[in-house]
Protein backbone atom coordinates (compact mmCIF):
# COMPACT_ATOMS: atom_id res chain seq x y z
CA UNK A 1 0.00 0.00 0.00
CA UNK A 2 1.17 3.36 -1.01
CA UNK A 3 1.41 6.06 1.34
CA UNK A 4 2.00 9.57 1.42
CA UNK A 5 2.04 12.58 3.69
CA UNK A 6 0.18 15.09 1.39
CA UNK A 7 -2.72 16.42 3.01
CA UNK A 8 -6.14 16.16 0.77
CA UNK A 9 -8.61 18.50 1.29
CA UNK A 10 -12.37 17.58 -0.02
CA UNK A 11 -14.19 20.61 -1.46
CA UNK A 12 -17.59 20.38 -2.46
CA UNK A 13 -18.71 22.82 -5.52
CA UNK A 14 -19.09 23.70 -9.00
CA UNK A 15 -16.91 25.19 -11.94
CA UNK A 16 -19.82 27.43 -12.58
CA UNK A 17 -19.93 29.25 -8.88
CA UNK A 18 -16.43 31.45 -10.27
CA UNK A 19 -16.89 33.41 -6.58
CA UNK A 20 -16.30 30.28 -4.38
CA UNK A 21 -13.54 29.17 -7.08
CA UNK A 22 -11.74 32.18 -6.12
CA UNK A 23 -12.41 32.10 -2.07
CA UNK A 24 -10.89 28.25 -2.43
CA UNK A 25 -7.71 29.49 -4.10
CA UNK A 26 -7.49 32.35 -2.23
CA UNK A 27 -7.54 30.75 1.00
CA UNK A 28 -4.93 27.56 0.00
CA UNK A 29 -2.79 29.58 -2.25
CA UNK A 30 -3.49 27.31 -4.72
CA UNK A 31 -0.55 27.43 -7.14
CA UNK A 32 -1.26 24.78 -9.97
CA UNK A 33 -5.08 24.42 -11.54
CA UNK A 34 -5.67 20.77 -13.44
CA UNK A 35 -8.91 21.59 -14.62
CA UNK A 36 -10.21 17.94 -15.39
CA UNK A 37 -13.92 19.11 -14.69
CA UNK A 38 -15.71 18.15 -17.74
CA UNK A 39 -19.19 16.38 -18.80
CA UNK A 40 -17.48 13.60 -21.15
CA UNK A 41 -20.29 10.84 -22.41
CA UNK A 42 -20.94 11.93 -25.66
CA UNK A 43 -24.23 11.15 -26.09
CA UNK A 44 -25.23 12.32 -22.78
CA UNK A 45 -24.51 15.96 -23.52
CA UNK A 46 -25.67 15.02 -26.96
CA UNK A 47 -28.99 14.79 -25.59
CA UNK A 48 -28.16 17.54 -22.66
CA UNK A 49 -26.33 20.09 -24.29
CA UNK A 50 -26.68 23.33 -22.07
CA UNK A 51 -25.53 21.61 -19.46
CA UNK A 52 -23.03 20.39 -21.50
CA UNK A 53 -22.12 23.80 -22.92
CA UNK A 54 -22.27 25.14 -19.58
CA UNK A 55 -20.44 22.74 -17.39
CA UNK A 56 -17.43 22.35 -20.26
CA UNK A 57 -17.38 26.00 -21.67
CA UNK A 58 -18.17 27.93 -19.51
CA UNK A 59 -16.98 26.38 -16.05
CA UNK A 60 -13.42 26.54 -17.78
CA UNK A 61 -14.17 30.12 -18.58
CA UNK A 62 -14.91 30.72 -14.77
CA UNK A 63 -12.08 28.23 -13.12
CA UNK A 64 -9.56 30.17 -15.27
CA UNK A 65 -11.30 33.82 -14.54
CA UNK A 66 -10.75 32.69 -10.58
CA UNK A 67 -7.14 31.37 -11.21
CA UNK A 68 -5.56 34.66 -13.37
CA UNK A 69 -7.41 37.03 -10.48
CA UNK A 70 -6.41 34.69 -7.66
CA UNK A 71 -3.10 35.09 -9.03
CA UNK A 72 -2.34 31.00 -10.06
CA UNK A 73 0.86 30.15 -11.33
CA UNK A 74 -0.32 27.74 -13.86
CA UNK A 75 -3.15 26.23 -15.25
CA UNK A 76 -3.48 23.34 -17.29
CA UNK A 77 -6.43 22.06 -19.01
CA UNK A 78 -7.37 18.72 -19.71
CA UNK A 79 -9.00 18.58 -23.07
CA UNK A 80 -10.06 15.69 -25.44
CA UNK A 81 -9.09 14.29 -29.01
CA UNK A 82 -12.81 14.56 -29.54
CA UNK A 83 -12.23 18.14 -29.64
CA UNK A 84 -10.59 18.05 -33.02
CA UNK A 85 -13.12 18.24 -35.99
CA UNK A 86 -16.07 17.66 -33.04
CA UNK A 87 -19.01 16.50 -34.37
CA UNK A 88 -20.77 16.14 -31.33
CA UNK A 89 -21.67 18.94 -28.33
CA UNK A 90 -19.47 17.16 -25.83
CA UNK A 91 -16.07 17.92 -28.55
CA UNK A 92 -17.45 21.52 -29.60
CA UNK A 93 -17.44 22.78 -26.10
CA UNK A 94 -14.30 21.80 -25.20
CA UNK A 95 -12.59 22.86 -28.11
CA UNK A 96 -14.81 25.83 -26.99
CA UNK A 97 -12.71 25.72 -23.38
CA UNK A 98 -9.89 25.32 -25.69
CA UNK A 99 -9.70 28.78 -27.47
CA UNK A 100 -11.13 31.02 -24.18
CA UNK A 101 -7.82 29.24 -22.39
CA UNK A 102 -5.49 30.28 -25.51
CA UNK A 103 -6.86 33.88 -25.63
CA UNK A 104 -6.26 34.06 -22.01
CA UNK A 105 -3.10 33.37 -22.11
CA UNK A 106 -2.23 35.75 -25.10
CA UNK A 107 -4.59 38.31 -23.25
CA UNK A 108 -1.85 38.31 -19.72
CA UNK A 109 1.09 37.23 -18.65
CA UNK A 110 0.59 36.56 -14.78
CA UNK A 111 -0.91 32.79 -14.91
CA UNK A 112 0.67 30.43 -17.52
CA UNK A 113 -1.78 28.82 -18.72
CA UNK A 114 -1.88 25.53 -21.07
CA UNK A 115 -3.36 22.65 -22.91
CA UNK A 116 -3.27 19.00 -23.04
CA UNK A 117 -5.26 17.07 -25.92
CA UNK A 118 -5.13 12.88 -25.82
CA UNK A 119 -7.46 10.52 -26.11
CA UNK A 120 -9.16 7.29 -24.35
CA UNK A 121 -7.66 6.56 -20.76
CA UNK A 122 -7.42 2.71 -20.15
CA UNK A 123 -9.49 2.06 -17.10
CA UNK A 124 -10.80 5.68 -16.43
CA UNK A 125 -14.86 6.19 -15.77
CA UNK A 126 -16.74 5.77 -18.97
CA UNK A 127 -13.80 3.20 -20.46
CA UNK A 128 -14.51 0.47 -22.78
CA UNK A 129 -12.61 -2.26 -20.57
CA UNK A 130 -14.59 -1.80 -17.72
CA UNK A 131 -18.01 -1.86 -19.09
CA UNK A 132 -16.39 -4.99 -21.06
CA UNK A 133 -15.14 -6.28 -18.12
CA UNK A 134 -18.57 -6.56 -16.37
CA UNK A 135 -20.15 -7.72 -19.61
CA UNK A 136 -18.17 -10.55 -19.45
CA UNK A 137 -18.72 -11.15 -16.12
CA UNK A 138 -22.30 -11.49 -16.74
CA UNK A 139 -22.04 -14.25 -19.40
CA UNK A 140 -22.31 -11.58 -22.50
CA UNK A 141 -22.68 -10.38 -24.94
CA UNK A 142 -20.33 -7.45 -25.18
CA UNK A 143 -21.79 -5.05 -26.83
CA UNK A 144 -20.07 -2.52 -28.93
CA UNK A 145 -21.29 0.08 -31.82
CA UNK A 146 -19.46 -0.42 -35.00
CA UNK A 147 -17.47 -3.19 -36.08
CA UNK A 148 -15.16 -0.40 -37.83
CA UNK A 149 -14.56 2.18 -34.75
CA UNK A 150 -11.35 2.35 -33.67
CA UNK A 151 -9.91 4.46 -30.64
CA UNK A 152 -6.48 5.53 -29.32
CA UNK A 153 -5.71 4.20 -26.11
CA UNK A 154 -2.80 4.71 -22.61
CA UNK A 155 -3.08 4.21 -19.04
CA UNK A 156 -3.47 6.24 -16.43
CA UNK A 157 -0.43 6.30 -14.98
CA UNK A 158 1.08 7.25 -18.68
CA UNK A 159 -1.41 9.85 -18.99
CA UNK A 160 -0.70 11.37 -15.55
CA UNK A 161 3.02 11.35 -16.42
CA UNK A 162 2.81 13.33 -19.59
CA UNK A 163 0.65 15.94 -18.11
CA UNK A 164 2.49 16.73 -15.66
CA UNK A 165 5.68 16.89 -17.82
CA UNK A 166 3.84 19.34 -20.57
CA UNK A 167 2.89 21.82 -17.93
CA UNK A 168 6.65 21.60 -16.81
CA UNK A 169 7.70 22.76 -20.41
CA UNK A 170 4.94 24.92 -21.25
CA UNK A 171 5.27 28.91 -21.77
CA UNK A 172 1.75 29.61 -22.07
CA UNK A 173 -1.14 28.77 -24.82
CA UNK A 174 0.24 25.99 -26.02
CA UNK A 175 -1.93 22.58 -27.16
CA UNK A 176 -0.03 19.63 -25.89
CA UNK A 177 -0.70 16.50 -28.47
CA UNK A 178 0.45 13.15 -26.43
CA UNK A 179 1.72 10.20 -28.54
CA UNK A 180 -0.64 7.74 -28.15
CA UNK A 181 0.16 4.95 -29.92
CA UNK A 182 -1.41 2.96 -32.16
CA UNK A 183 -5.25 3.07 -32.79
CA UNK A 184 -7.21 -0.19 -31.33
CA UNK A 185 -10.10 -1.43 -33.22
CA UNK A 186 -12.65 -2.06 -30.39
CA UNK A 187 -13.95 -5.32 -31.85
CA UNK A 188 -10.29 -6.73 -31.38
CA UNK A 189 -9.85 -5.62 -28.17
CA UNK A 190 -13.54 -6.91 -27.09
CA UNK A 191 -11.92 -10.56 -28.64
CA UNK A 192 -9.02 -10.31 -26.50
CA UNK A 193 -10.25 -9.25 -23.30
CA UNK A 194 -13.04 -12.43 -23.81
CA UNK A 195 -9.97 -14.70 -24.82
CA UNK A 196 -8.35 -13.41 -21.90
CA UNK A 197 -11.10 -14.31 -19.54
CA UNK A 198 -10.59 -18.03 -20.64
CA UNK A 199 -14.22 -17.83 -23.27
CA UNK A 200 -14.12 -18.33 -26.79
CA UNK A 201 -15.42 -15.26 -28.70
CA UNK A 202 -18.99 -15.64 -30.84
CA UNK A 203 -19.48 -18.73 -28.74
CA UNK A 204 -19.08 -18.66 -25.06
CA UNK A 205 -19.59 -14.95 -25.26
CA UNK A 206 -21.12 -13.13 -27.96
CA UNK A 207 -20.25 -9.59 -29.68
CA UNK A 208 -23.24 -7.96 -30.27
CA UNK A 209 -23.53 -4.59 -32.69
CA UNK A 210 -25.81 -2.22 -31.40
CA UNK A 211 -24.98 0.97 -33.59
CA UNK A 212 -22.93 4.30 -33.06
CA UNK A 213 -24.44 6.57 -30.50
CA UNK A 214 -25.76 9.92 -30.78
CA UNK A 215 -22.43 12.20 -32.04
CA UNK A 216 -20.12 9.24 -32.10
CA UNK A 217 -17.40 9.01 -34.87
CA UNK A 218 -15.35 5.97 -36.41
CA UNK A 219 -12.40 7.27 -35.07
CA UNK A 220 -10.80 10.39 -33.33
CA UNK A 221 -7.72 12.65 -34.34
CA UNK A 222 -5.39 14.81 -31.94
CA UNK A 223 -4.84 17.40 -35.05
CA UNK A 224 -6.58 19.35 -37.73
CA UNK A 225 -5.81 19.16 -41.11
CA UNK A 226 -4.54 22.48 -41.74
CA UNK A 227 -2.46 22.43 -38.33
CA UNK A 228 0.74 21.62 -38.19
CA UNK A 229 2.82 19.92 -34.97
CA UNK A 230 5.94 21.08 -33.10
CA UNK A 231 8.47 18.71 -31.80
CA UNK A 232 9.79 18.85 -28.15
CA UNK A 233 12.32 17.74 -25.79
CA UNK A 234 9.96 14.57 -25.05
CA UNK A 235 9.60 12.21 -27.86
CA UNK A 236 5.72 11.32 -26.58
CA UNK A 237 4.69 14.99 -26.60
CA UNK A 238 4.17 17.30 -29.70
CA UNK A 239 2.78 20.84 -29.57
CA UNK A 240 -0.15 21.69 -31.79
CA UNK A 241 -0.03 25.33 -33.92
CA UNK A 242 -3.67 26.22 -34.48
CA UNK A 243 -6.06 29.21 -34.71
CA UNK A 244 -6.50 31.05 -31.99
CA UNK A 245 -9.21 34.04 -30.93
CA UNK A 246 -8.65 37.42 -29.83
CA UNK A 247 -9.80 37.44 -25.57
CA UNK A 248 -12.32 40.17 -25.94
CA UNK A 249 -14.15 38.28 -28.79
CA UNK A 250 -14.47 35.43 -27.23
CA UNK A 251 -14.93 36.57 -23.84
CA UNK A 252 -18.11 38.19 -25.37
CA UNK A 253 -19.40 35.66 -26.73
CA UNK A 254 -19.28 33.33 -23.80
CA UNK A 255 -21.40 35.98 -22.13
CA UNK A 256 -23.73 35.72 -24.79
CA UNK A 257 -23.74 31.62 -24.67
CA UNK A 258 -24.27 32.57 -20.56
CA UNK A 259 -27.76 34.69 -21.51
CA UNK A 260 -29.00 32.14 -23.96
CA UNK A 261 -28.47 29.12 -21.78
CA UNK A 262 -30.31 31.19 -19.23
CA UNK A 263 -32.95 31.51 -21.83
CA UNK A 264 -32.97 27.85 -22.40
CA UNK A 265 -32.38 28.74 -25.92
CA UNK A 266 -30.83 25.11 -26.96
CA UNK A 267 -30.67 25.60 -30.82
CA UNK A 268 -29.34 29.45 -30.78
CA UNK A 269 -26.68 28.03 -28.58
CA UNK A 270 -25.67 25.21 -30.84
CA UNK A 271 -25.67 27.89 -34.01
CA UNK A 272 -23.38 29.97 -31.75
CA UNK A 273 -21.16 26.87 -31.30
CA UNK A 274 -21.07 26.14 -34.76
CA UNK A 275 -19.86 30.10 -35.35
CA UNK A 276 -17.37 29.99 -33.12
CA UNK A 277 -15.75 26.50 -33.71
CA UNK A 278 -16.58 26.07 -37.66
CA UNK A 279 -15.24 23.24 -37.72
CA UNK A 280 -17.83 21.37 -35.82
CA UNK A 281 -20.19 19.27 -38.09
CA UNK A 282 -23.01 17.57 -35.55
CA UNK A 283 -23.87 14.41 -36.71
CA UNK A 284 -27.00 14.67 -34.64
CA UNK A 285 -30.30 15.59 -37.00
CA UNK A 286 -31.66 17.55 -34.53
CA UNK A 287 -29.05 19.77 -34.43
Amino acid sequence: RLTSDVTIIPILGSVLDQAKLERVMEQYKVQTVYHAAAYKHVPLVECNPLAGLKNNAIGTAFSLNAAVKTGVETFVLISTDKAVRPTNVMGASKRMAELYCQAMAEAQDQTQISIVRFGNVLGSNGSVVPLFTKQISEGGPITITHPDIIRYFMTIPEACQLVLEASVMANGGEIYLFDMGKPVRIIDLAKKMIKLAGYIPYKDIDIKTIGLRPGEKLYEELLNDNAKCLPTHHEKITIALEESLDFEKIHDEVIDLINLAKRNEINKVVLKMKIMVPEYKSLNSVF
